[in-house]
């Protein structure tokens, strides 16, 4: 199955959004209603009470758009990928990666505050690409930042991403104040103008909009099914890291700096979730996206087909193993 997205066809995007469907099946079979968190920023708590005055049937406009989201940001990552020529040929690959990996836990077939600030981040990962030796780096950064404030209206602790900005001009950029500075207004740009509507509509309520922070250990299920995802997310990672150091004196400059954006995107993502801990795992999919990255090297790089095809069958069993399941504890 990976040497059909190997290539850059384009009949591998038709191809992989049934198959992408296949494989969270139960999601559409037996559709389960997304709940806000108190972590969820108002503006997902204003689309879920719109869907819910839409739809009044048995749910599936929530895994109908939540799957839509997951291939349209598949795509996404996958164009991006190319563009700043992460690997050395145009492939599916990262999209592939992508979908797989948003299928190994039930609570990412959901329709998420995580999952829509996905979207958001994966444009915000692109500009914090391009500014390696950049002359908008200033207009680049402030849109970033721009994204990232809109990240929290979805999802409030999304605001963490500023450390990934950060992060981003100390590895693409020299060290220059004025930028960090455009990187602060542009994430305080959209609170300016929440605050300003609200003060002249006068329902200011500090708790609406801002909800409050403090970290704790996410006390998630502890099933064989969670324990089986996260070997299925980290050891192709680990595998990744030893293609991206046999191949590193080959990248570009801007190609390693790429990939060490990328592993500082993965560490703040893994944080995340450790603000106003929930025992749902859905909040987790923040890493789907530089996973999803790794993951691409271990089906891209080895000479002989078996590692990618042994990953990819073992990926696709546990996926279609756990639909099983949800749909028989359902």
């Amino acid at each position: 199955m990976p040497g059909i997205f190997r290539t850059s066809n384009p009949f591998s995007i038709i191809i992989l959004f049934f198959y992408g469907i296949i494989l969270r099946y139960a999601s559409f079979a037996a559709p389960s209603l997304p709940l806000a968190h108190d972590t969820d920023g108002f503006l997902y708590h204003a689309l879920l009470r719109t869907l819910g005055s839409m739809s009044q049937g048995p749910g599936i406009i929530y895994p109908v758009l939540s799957y839509l989201l997951i291939f349209s940001q598949a795509m996404m990552l996958n164009v991006f990928f190319y563009q700043h020529r992460l690997l050395a040929r145009p492939n599916y690959l990262p999209a592939l990666g992508y979908i797989l990996i948003t299928s190994l836990f039930p609570e990412w077939w959901q329709l998420s505050s995580a999952l829509i600030v996905n979207t958001l981040m994966i444009w915000a990962w692109n500009n914090m690409s391009l500014l390696y030796k950049n002359q908008r780096a200033k207009q680049i950064i402030f849109n970033t930042g721009m994204i990232i404030g809109v990240c929290s209206f979805f999802y409030f602790p999304a605001i963490g991403f500023i450390f990934l900005l950060f992060a981003s001009l100390m590895i693409m950029r020299p060290a220059s104040l004025p930028e960090w500075l455009t990187g602060i207004l542009g994430v305080t740009m959209p609170y300016y103008f929440l605050f300003a509507w609200a003060y002249l509509k006068g329902s200011w309520t500090k708790g609406h909009f801002m909800p409050d922070l403090y970290f704790s250990y996410p006390q998630f299920q502890q099933t064989v099914w969670a324990w089986g995802g996260l070997l299925l997310l980290m050891v192709p990672f680990l595998i990744s890291g030893f293609y991206i150091q046999a191949s590193i004196l080959r990248m570009l400059i801007q190609v390693r700096k790429g990939w060490s954006l990328l592993l500082f995107y993965l560490l703040v993502a893994l944080v995340m979730p450790f603000t106003n801990a929930t025992p749902s795992f859905e909040f987790w999919i923040l890493s789907a996206v530089p996973f999803a990255a790794f993951h691409a090297n271990v089906f891209f790089y080895p000479q002989k087909r078996l590692v990618p095809g042994l990953l990819h069958i073992l990926m696709a069993v546990f996926i279609f193993a756990l639909n099983y399941f949800v749909l028989k504890s359902a």
